[in-house]
């Protein structure tokens, strides 16, 4: 309801503005500008973030002062703190950073943003900005209307920042003539109350734009014009500052707990530090006017001294916060834990289905983000894929992992229980790769030649796990039925079958070791080599056992067809390796760990259905 009534109050509040003050259509349409400005730099700088933003990001947040560093630089050239912690919070959802470096970025951005603040202090208000727009205008669209990609980025950046430049003359402007007719600075408050009551209007007012900067430069032109107080001013920075974190809350709504957890971390620092500044303002404006004295900024140049009071209970917010950021992550942890429903659904037979954890609508807006999104769901579903082969031929993925004479894990009698793995299939492997597959098309739309070649190169490798999940249960059935044998022979011949997985599992999770692609290349073709020669359909093992009568020729031809399915199995196995992990970055290869499958869920399927006598 409240979202409703909001859009028709602003429209009936806006018209009765136009209507009741010309000065207030200015100021407005300065806002209105200033804001498109925004959009357009936002959109320009996209263009870029595929090799800038995304690429960067791997070496410049693997310590705190870097990922402090990224998030000033980044927000400092997007002047947005709200696009930035959107932006980490994509990142975080992917699983390519940590939470710790997602906080790191989010402390950056919150002091980046106030260079924005210093620019139009300092030079915006001094200057006839509005004549820099022009040339900005004019060269920005030349540049839109070229085929180049690139030079459509820099079009956008230049259209972006002569809207800027526009919006902040046109508030200029628009406060100037106000004070001709109407003195807002009447309404000026003072005390606690005043404190409180200008907040509230900061915190509105960001709500309401969705941009903190939008706010800073709307009271920094007012200030300018005397129509309100350096007091209120100051309570209008803060309030802002509060706001802003309402955009990276609506961006963390579609991600997964782990930018969830990067939304309320922004929301912990913002509200600790507008707390901080609220409590000692009177302090903080001491502190503020003994630096303006230092750096030689006159007494009554109140708007660089707000732009002064921004950095400093910002930069206060960092310095208070930081070295209590290990408990902050567990705090939060606690707050939001990865609960045991996270990622899964309930399909209407009332059980567990397992979904992605990695996408998210958040990082769609950033197509390499989204195509490592993308890498990182294709090996969780890969994982999952590699316990299910595993209990396929009735060993676990832990012993492959583990042993080191493969052939011993044929002698575990007591672990031969036959699953389903068709169940197993609806639980653990269907729901992620139907969401892949909606994932890949809702990115392919706008990508690069190469980066559509990487999405099909994926969701071509996942099929391919789910071919190799179909021929295992096909296999299952057989390995079953003939794995006990009374028949040595056909005994040993089915425990071959289930070698030859178990090999393949194993040599797949050595090859996490491996980080250079074309040493993965190399490895890999000669595992396919190694499968082509083991297949007893044509290796001529399977000719000799008939003409020597020790296998019975009703049996031999499910043997050759079970000698069939691990062909296709490894080969499956091995393709999906190729097409997922030579994308994969740093530790994505096979982790150490037990793979994905809930432990008490997988025992209770497996009570369920009784082994072999």
């Amino acid at each position: 309801m409240l979202k409703k009534l909001l859009l028709p109050t602003i429209l009936i509040l806006l018209a009765y503005g136009f209507w009741i003050s010309p000065d207030f259509k200015v100021v407005s349409a300065g806002v209105a500008v200033f804001l498109l400005g925004m959009i357009f730099l936002e959109q320009g700088f996209k263009a870029f973030t595929g090799s800038i933003l995304e690429k960067i990001l791997h070496f410049s947040t693997n310590k705190m002062w870097k990922s402090l560093t990224f998030g000033i630089v980044s927000t400092s050239l997007l002047q947005s703190s709200s696009l930035v912690s959107v932006i980490a919070i994509s990142f975080l959802s992917a699983g390519l950073i940590g939470l710790s470096q997602g906080i790191g970025i989010i402390f950056g951005a919150n002091l980046g943003t106030t260079t924005g603040a210093w620019l139009v202090a300092a030079f915006g208000l001094k200057v006839n900005i509005g004549s820099y727009a022009m040339p900005f205008l004019v060269f920005g669209l030349v540049f839109l209307f070229d085929k180049n990609k690139a030079l459509q980025g820099i079009g956008n950046v230049f259209i972006g920042i002569g809207l800027l430049f526009l919006g902040i003359h046109y508030m200029k402007e628009g406060f100037e003539a106000f004070r001709a007719s109407v003195d807002l600075s009447q309404y000026a408050m003072t005390g606690i109350l005043g404190l409180l009551f200008y907040t509230l209007i900061g915190i509105i007012a960001t709500v309401v734009m969705q941009s903190s900067h939008a706010t800073l430069i709307l009271i920094i032109t007012a200030l300018a014009s005397h129509q309100v107080s350096y007091e209120n001013s100051l309570a209008v920075a803060i309030g802002a500052n509060v706001g802003t974190t309402i955009t990276a809350i609506l961006g963390a709504l579609s991600a997964n707990i782990q930018g969830k957890r990067l939304a309320a971390a922004h929301l912990v620092f913002n509200l600790s530090t507008g707390a901080i500044a609220l409590l000692f303002i009177d302090q903080m404006v001491w502190v503020v006017s003994h630096l303006s004295s230092a750096v030689g900024i006159d007494s009554n140049n109140y708007t660089l001294q707000l732009a002064l009071f921004h950095t400093v209970f910002n930069m206060i917010g960092i310095v208070v916060l930081l070295p209590f950021l290990g408990h902050l992550v567990k705090m939060l942890v606690n707050w939001l834990p990865d609960f045991k429903g996270n990622g899964v659904s309930i399909s209407t037979e009332g059980k567990a289905i397992h979904r992605a954890k990695f996408l998210n609508e958040v990082s769609l807006n950033y197509p390499e983000t989204a195509i490592q999104a993308m890498v990182k769901e294709s090996v969780h579903l890969f994982q999952n894929a590699y316990q299910i082969v595993s209990l396929g031929v009735f060993v676990r993925a832990l012993d492959i992992k583990k042993t080191k004479e493969l052939k011993d894990l044929l002698n575990l009698k007591t672990e031969l229980v036959t699953v389903s793995i068709d169940e197993l299939y609806q639980r653990y492997i269907k729901g992620i790769y139907a969401d892949i597959l909606r994932y890949g098309s809702q990115i392919e739309a706008g990508l690069s030649v190469e980066q559509s070649t990487q999405v099909f190169s994926l969701k071509l490798a996942c099929r391919k796990i789910v071919d190799a999940i179909k021929d295992i249960k096909h296999l299952h059935k057989n390995l079953a039925n003939y794995v006990r044998s009374d028949d040595e022979v056909v005994r040993e011949q089915y425990d071959l079958l289930r070698l030859r997985v178990i090999i393949i599992l194993k040599q797949i999770y050595e090859l996490r070791l491996l980080s250079d692609a074309d040493e993965l290349s190399t490895k890999t073709d000669l595992i396919k080599l190694a499968i082509a020669k083991q297949d007893i359909g044509s290796n001529g093992t399977l000719e000799q056992l008939i003409r020597k009568h020790r296998i019975d020729p009703l049996v031999a031809s499910s043997l050759i067809n079970d000698s069939g399915y691990v062909h296709s199995i490894c080969n499956n196995l091995v393709d999906s390796v190729i097409g997922i992990f030579r994308r994969a970055t740093g530790d994505i290869i096979l982790a150490e760990q037990e793979m994905e499958l809930d432990q008490d869920e997988l025992m209770a399927i497996l009570k369920k259905h009784k082994g072999p006598r």
